[in-house]
């Protein structure tokens, strides 16, 4: 065996399974907490490691762990994963046959299994809980956590249930324990997920009555990932300028409406663009085929809606692309979170505006939560309108303080905003337009406001007498695209109210304030089209830096190779090697097992599965 045995047992077991040599920040606090029996709450950040932190103690203890995942798909990847490891686990649902969940029933009852993935409402039936009732039960695990909580942002009811894991599951007197557990103690439960406020937070406590739990909060941020937040104008031409940056790469693209998917991918195909659409308004076989050919790395590209995204594993999405504001930050977090899981640097970008407000303050109208919906609306409004750190506002925003005075990866801390002058006078013209327009029960949207402080002479406007206004004309040296653009961050920072029925403009509190010169707001300027040249040079920049030891060529190679064994297996590429193996070994090319097993990710079992052939490749190409 050419694996290094250590005197800590965890991680020889990290080491032997994963190929890992070291934990990520609180991976072992929370195994510790696992293995100690004792509740828990692990909030980490998508790529932190969750899945590590349930499964490498499941090993180390004896029963069966129990793992409440939401969907098939996601089930599906993980016990993929497992084996492919050489790890027993299994998955119940109904994708099985009947003649196939009879034999991992038999497999579980003989104790042959130590992961069980099952859904929430499994665990309602009287049948999953005779039969986890009849075997020794290690722990329980409630994935993607956030969905027990009303203020999370993907709700489920049947999550709300799973306190009663504690009234009906007792822990067993495990033997050779090094710690006594009563029989009568309830067995322990973990509850994890990457994005969730304090609020929910508490709430997931709550829900699943764990009352002295250990808790561990991971840092929000990614620095890995890169944000930009551009305001939306001719969205076709700005998705193909993002796609042409990442040939080749993986991407998801965001869209707001079913329709809008279907006319994206439908004029990205016509470009030349291979990509697939993915919306609750198809099929369930085609967003299957859909899922399956982007899981699978037959397509890198693919146009969705919300519906698409919390089951998908592949780790080296290397772009998110939003062609609309989503409707909260935890969606947004969420959502650009599943970009450079491999811990690689990607890239996020959302084209923004004014009618995703109304969109979605639409759908909210009949919510029961309509205003916990608006107030998160009015949140990552701001965030799209205020020029400022994103990284920095996305961390304070679930409680944490950002320490860094400049985060280099978002459009602000890397000076690719053009900042206006005199903001404050900028911002005294647009609301003093805004007042002076204004009658007592009669305003003018933003499109009224703009055409006056251009001075552009319409019928109405003349008719209303406002060409007369000493505010006609006082910003006509400046383009229509600047002006709307001040006016929306004025909205955006409070400033400014829009109405949401009569889409009309007032004056807020803070913009009286703005007005006596109280206070200044931050207004960036559009971008010019030499500062998005300059932008997409440095971009190309950082991406040959990141390959600069890279063998490109053979990384391609054994991309295609990992293609091929995934495509036999059945399973998703990253399930036979990460990007993050594959660049280690197109970097150091081993020729040896011993050379090989010092790459990132490999563990015993995949030395004993795949060495051959991928030495085999980096011999053939030299």
């Amino acid at each position: 065996m050419l694996i290094k045995q250590t005197k800590e047992p965890i991680l020889a077991v990290l080491q032997q399974y994963w190929g890992y040599k070291s934990f990520l920040p609180l991976q072992e606090e929370t195994i510790s907490s696992i293995l100690e029996n004792k509740d828990s709450l692990t909030v980490l950040p998508t790529g932190g490691g969750k899945s590590l932190c349930f499964q490498l103690p499941a090993l180390l203890k004896e029963g069966l762990t129990v793992v409440i995942s939401p969907l098939i798909s996601l089930m599906k990847d993980q016990v993929d994963n497992l084996k492919d490891m050489g790890i027993a686990s299994c998955y119940l649902n109904s994708s099985l046959s009947f003649e196939q969940q009879n034999s991992e029933i038999e497999q579980i009852r003989k104790e042959e299994v130590k992961l069980l993935y099952i859904s929430p409402e499994r665990l309602q039936n009287e049948r999953t809980i005779d039969l986890l009732q009849s075997v020794r039960l290690s722990s329980f695990v409630i994935d993607e956590a956030h969905c027990i909580s009303h203020w999370g942002h993907d709700f489920r009811e049947s999550y709300r249930n799973l306190w009663m894991i504690k009234k009906r599951f007792k822990a067993p007197h495990l033997k050779g324990s090094k710690r006594f557990i009563p029989v009568d103690k309830s067995i322990g439960v973990h509850a994890f997920t990457a994005t969730a406020t304090k609020k929910v937070q508490l709430d997931i406590l709550v829900q699943l009555k764990l009352p002295d739990p250990d808790i561990h909060i991971g840092q929000v941020d990614r620095p890995n990932l890169t944000y930009r937040v551009i305001p939306r104008h001719q969205i076709l031409k700005q998705l193909r300028g993002i796609i042409a940056k990442h040939t080749n790469e993986a991407g998801i693209i965001y869209c707001l409406r079913r329709k809008d998917v279907d006319s994206v991918s439908a004029a990205l195909t016509k470009s030349g663009i291979d990509n697939v659409g993915y919306h609750a308004g198809m099929s369930d076989e085609e967003r299957y085929r859909a899922q399956e050919s982007f899981a699978r790395e037959e397509v890198n590209i693919i146009v969705a809606t919300i519906a698409f995204g919390m089951g998908i594993d592949r780790s080296n999405i290397r772009f998110i692309g939003h062609a609309g504001r989503p409707k909260s930050i935890e969606h947004y977090q969420q959502e650009t979170g599943r970009a450079g899981r491999d811990g690689l640097p990607a890239f996020c970008y959302m084209f923004y505006g004014g009618g995703d407000y109304r969109l979605w303050s639409f759908f909210a109208e009949d919510s029961s939560e309509r205003e916990v919906m608006i107030k998160k609306l009015r949140t990552i409004y701001n965030f799209c309108t205020q020029p400022q750190c994103r990284h920095k506002v996305l961390v304070n925003y679930f409680g944490q303080d950002y320490g860094k005075h400049s985060c280099d990866a978002c459009d602000y801390c890397l000076n690719e905003l053009d900042m206006v002058d005199d903001t404050l006078l900028v911002g005294q013209k647009v609301l003093s337009c805004v007042v002076k327009v204004r009658q007592e029960n009669y305003g003018f949207g933003l499109g009224y406001v703009v055409n006056v402080l251009k001075g552009k002479l319409t019928e109405k406007i003349e008719s209303m007498g406002h060409d007369n206004l000493s505010t006609f004309g006082i910003m006509q040296t400046e383009s229509e695209v600047f002006i709307r653009h001040m006016v929306e961050q004025l909205v955006g920072q409070g400033f400014l109210f829009r109405d949401k029925e009569f889409l009309t403009l007032s004056v807020t509190g803070s913009g009286k304030q703005l007005l006596s010169g109280a206070v200044s707001p931050v207004l960036a300027k559009p971008l010019l089209p030499a500062k998005k040249k300059k932008i997409a040079r440095m971009a190309g920049k950082i991406n040959d830096e990141e390959w600069a030891e890279i063998d490109q060529e053979l990384f391609q190679i054994l991309r295609d190779k990992r293609t091929e064994l995934a495509r036999k297996k059945g399973v998703q590429a990253y399930i036979i090697f990460s990007d993050k193996s594959l660049r280690d070994m197109a970097a150091k090319k081993p020729v040896t097992k011993e050379a090989f097993l010092d790459i990132y990710g490999v563990g015993e079992n995949k030395l004993r599965s795949y060495s051959n052939i991928f030495i085999k490749v980096v011999k053939d190409y030299g």
